[in-house]
């Protein structure tokens, strides 16, 4: 199958930042980090209603064992990442900073693990029992979502998928985890991509992936003959992996304001995902490991790793044996859409791609200067909206004029903020309205 490449017009608005810091890790293998003597799992790792723990101070686990079951439709179990002792629960910090319940896993450093689920034979499977399998092993979205894997891949009443898109972009600077993934991995990507289709009942299934990634696009095709899936080279264009402009750029049909993309006909889902789905259906093994980035300028040896989830970040930091100096800031996930964390007090979760420190000499400090009116935001806006002027109105509190200008369908992206001359936190601004106005929808 020749390449398809995107790359005269892919959606409106983006940007791509001159120095996207790839190079730090791009030519990192893939390795596994050791046993850890402690892992702290948070409980939170889904969109929508946390589990529930079904265990107890003083519980003996092994590796892959159901520690904490779905608590609802919209919701995912977790699965012990090594065996050990449940030492304690407690309050720590989760991903976007805010505090979260945790469980620490003292490590019995055998990594026994449990009896996993038989392997399926896929392509003779029932859609509905390989959708209950990834349920059942805990699968969400690993791109930064986190959504109920199984939950995405339940179409609603009245809508028709025709489309399935493998999101390969990696559009988000510094990160690498995916890019390695689809290098050193790829028949799991494209069985993980076929399983889906299989469930879906859809046979138009697309990878998309930056064309600055060739040597990926390559891989997968190399592998592509037996699964016949459409291998797409998209623009290097922040933000391409983003869900609207990926369905936009691949299908050229926009998810309509409000709407999701089973609206547009389309299911998006990430490699990582994909892989996990893979190793769910055919050796039947949980998620409780994936691939994270470990990178910046303030990083002595950046690179990528199997990492156990619950792996304390103060240790994943030591696998790349430390800081060059101190970092200005440190985020989980990458520079754009990421959450900044006030110290290395957190651990790896499912839907964590990187772990980011950067130098003082690549942070700008936004300010609360005046807009200037250059219009940049709106040009790099791929929403359409109009950051500038939200931004003033949300410092004036209107958040009555924020909601009816579209406020809500921001996807946070951080382009305007990024190309903003005067520095203005528009992306801060916008996450304020978005929570002002939740709540006063749920008062209502």
């Amino acid at each position: 199958m020749p390449l398809k490449s995107l790359n005269i017009s892919t959606f409106r608005g983006g940007i791509h930042p001159e120095n996207d810091g790839k190079d730090l890790s791009r030519n990192a293998s893939i390795r596994t980090a050791p046993l850890f003597d402690y892992y702290s799992i948070a409980l939170q790792q889904n969109i929508g209603v946390a589990p529930k723990w079904i265990v107890n101070v003083g519980d003996t686990v092994k590796k892959g064992q159901k520690i904490a079951e779905a608590d609802g439709f919209v919701s995912a179990p977790i699965h012990a990442p090594t065996s050990g002792v449940v030492e304690k629960f407690e309050k720590s910090t989760g991903a976007t900073g805010q505090p979260v319940d945790c469980m620490i896993l003292k490590s019995d450093m055998l990594d026994e693990a449990c009896d996993f689920l038989p392997g399926l034979n896929w392509k003779e499977c029932d859609p509905a029992e390989l959708k209950q399998r990834i349920s059942d092993c805990g699968i969400v979205g690993m791109g930064g979502a986190a959504f109920p894997a199984a939950v995405k891949l339940t179409i609603p009443e009245g809508k028709k998928v025709t489309d399935l898109i493998i999101n390969g972009a990696e559009c988000e600077p510094y990160l690498t985890a995916d890019h390695r993934l689809m290098l050193e991995c790829p028949e799991k990507v494209l069985i993980g991509a076929a399983i889906m289709g299989r469930i879906l009942g859809i046979e138009n299934i697309h990878i998309g992936v930056e064309i600055n990634k060739l040597d990926a696009i390559e891989t997968l095709e190399e592998h592509n003959k037996p699964y016949n899936i459409n291998i797409i080279g998209l623009r290097v264009q922040y933000p391409q992996g983003a869900e609207k402009q990926l369905i936009y750029a691949v299908t050229r049909r926009k998810v309509p304001s409000g709407g999701l993309p089973a609206d547009a006909g389309a299911v998006v889902q990430n490699v990582a995902t994909a892989v996990a789905i893979a190793e769910a259906v055919t050796e039947g093994k949980p998620l409780f490991e994936r691939i994270t980035t470990i990178t910046g300028e303030a990083v002595k040896t950046p690179g990528n790793w199997r990492l156990r989830i619950g792996t304390p970040l103060v240790k994943a930091l030591e696998l790349a044996d430390g800081i060059t100096e101190e970092p200005a800031k440190i985020i989980l996930g990458g520079p754009m859409m990421g959450f900044a964390q006030k110290s290395l007090a957190g651990s790896i979760q499912k839907n964590s791609g990187g772990l980011l420190l950067l130098p003082p000499s690549k942070i700008v400090q936004y300010s609360s200067d005046p807009c200037i009116r250059c219009g940049r935001c709106l040009q790099g806006c791929p929403m359409n909206l109009n950051p500038s002027y939200l931004g003033t109105v949300i410092e004036n509190e209107k958040f009555d004029l924020a909601m009816k200008s579209n406020v809500m369908d921001c996807i946070e992206c951080g382009a305007c903020a990024y190309i903003c001359p005067a520095h203005r936190p528009l992306v801060q601004h916008i996450r304020r309205a978005k929570a002002e106005i939740r709540s006063s929808t749920a008062k209502k």
